[in-house]
């Protein structure tokens, strides 16, 4: 072995390095004859001479730096397919589902889409033509005793059924039963008003939906604080235990009207947490839910079906709201300056107001109102691409408010947009609620507490009339 303590043979910790990079999958060039035959370098005592150790050191760090890059190499091949696969497990189930919440409270999936819904035929047959109740137990100044008991009487429910609707939204007003300090305990001298209500209306052989219908303040409250959201959830609790004795078939139960709610992610989890209060205390009535902000069209759009199959989903319709509106003094800057606005819509129609209106921006509307051409054939677009979501998702979907404030509107054409409604709505299948009963978009003519049907209106609706 001491003829090997000269010159370094660094062929030999050569050979060893290429034996070494194949194991570890590097590609080289073939070695030369019979270096793949050479004895390993502890067998020549190389270690032993100091020059051939510096050398075989050396390769030994060279093969270390090309083992720890190839290495570090794998190892980010493996987070890549690891974060593909996690990534993966993820999202796949996410955008073939549909996020829900449980009657626990939980986010689920719904892993199919088109699992179709369990509300009964019958009690969506009980929702198909409909009006709203409003003024009486909400959007009022007066909630005492005289005004509960003499608003809206036995008369006018009867006089409701005779004209031919199957159920009514009954609006109500939260903060009259709202107990802040404990609101899971409600109000109970109130709650007899609204019990007497119930009753009024279901022995008439009517349907209602218990409509929650706050004031903006009540909502702006809800939307800004989560214990609020967390309050609201035990009111509802409360209140569908108390409902819960009432016969499912007539009675639903909505969460609330027009959020007001801007971010359409955050009120499908405030809106999930309702829900769940609702079911924990009604276990087998029909809950209806809605989209944020107004639950308009394009809110409907954006929300996506719960868990819970025992919901019906709903939406508002107004447009175009230049005629629908029109007088408004509520709904928007343009608004208060129009009268007459004619319906169908065409420049050759507005033309003939433009020169009563001065106000340039309520002008400039006026002209973009005229060259939509809102008619029949655009309003059964509209309604077209709810019933293509409903569809999508086979829920049931009613529209429970519709109507066009009447004190401005030309009442010929006011009955035409009624029926172009009404028409496609239920070329659709889509149950409707009209707005409203005897407020500023009103069915019935009242003087003196005693109403009569307005005959246009009842014709437009489809509706037998009395």
């Amino acid at each position: 072995m001491g003829q090997f303590r000269g010159k370094c043979p660094t062929n030999f910790s050569l050979s060893r390095r290429y034996d070494k990079l194949k194991l570890i999958g590097h590609q080289t060039e073939p070695l030369p004859a019979g270096w793949s035959q050479l004895p390993p370098l502890e067998a020549f005592g190389m270690l032993h001479h100091p020059e051939c150790f510096c050398k075989v050191q050396s390769d030994l760090t060279l093969l270390s730096i090309a083992v720890a890059v190839k290495r570090i190499d794998m190892l980010k091949r493996w987070i890549s397919v690891s974060i593909i696969v996690v990534t993966i497990s993820i999202f796949a189930p996410v955008s073939m589902a549909v996020r829900a919440t449980s009657h626990e409270g939980k986010v689920n999936m719904i892993e199919d889409s088109s699992q179709q819904s369990e509300v009964p035929a019958s009690r969506l047959a009980r929702l198909r033509r409909g009006i709203n109740l409003s003024h009486w137990f909400a959007q009022s100044a007066d909630y005492s005793k005289a005004h509960l008991e003499s608003h809206t009487t036995a008369e006018d429910i009867a006089l409701i059924k005779s004209i031919g609707f199957d159920h009514v939204r009954l609006t109500l007003e939260p903060a009259p039963l709202f107990n802040a300090d404990d609101p899971g305990n409600l109000k109970v001298e109130y709650l007899k008003y609204l019990d007497n209500a119930l009753d009024l209306i279901l022995t008439q052989g009517l349907a209602v939906i218990v409509d929650i219908h706050p004031s903006d303040e009540f909502k702006v409250r809800l939307n800004s604080n989560d214990r609020q959201v967390e309050a609201f959830g035990k009111f509802w609790r409360a209140l569908a235990q108390h409902l819960s004795t009432r016969d499912p078939e007539r009675v639903f139960l909505e969460v609330i009207n027009e959020p007001m709610v801007e971010d359409g992610y955050r009120w499908f989890g405030m809106q999930g947490k309702l829900i769940a209060a609702v079911r924990s205390g009604a276990p087998h009535h029909t809950i209806i839910a809605s989209g944020h902000r107004w639950s308009g069209l394009a809110e409907l759009l954006f929300l996506q079906p719960y868990a819970d199959r025992n919901i019906i989903y709903n939406f508002h319709f107004y447009e175009p709201f230049a005629f629908t509106h029109q007088g408004a003094s509520w709904a928007g800057a343009n608004l208060p300056f129009y009268r007459n606005i004619p319906y169908p819509s065409s420049p050759e129609a507005v033309a003939r107001v433009l020169e009563t209106i001065q106000d340039e921006p309520a002008r400039y509307n006026l002209i973009r109102y005229g060259e939509e051409a809102w008619n029949a054939t655009r309003i059964d677009r509209e309604i077209g691409v709810a019933a293509a979501w409903a569809a999508k998702y086979q829920v049931p979907l009613t529209c429970n408010e519709f109507g066009t404030y009447r004190k401005f509107a030309p009442p010929a054409d006011r009955a035409v947009w009624i029926r172009d409604m009404r028409t496609a709505l239920e070329k659709y299948g889509i149950g409707w609620t009209m707005w409203d009963y005897a407020g500023g978009f009103a069915v019935v003519n009242k003087q003196d507490g005693h109403a009569t049907s307005d005959a246009e209106v009842v014709k437009a609706l489809g509706l037998p009339g009395k």
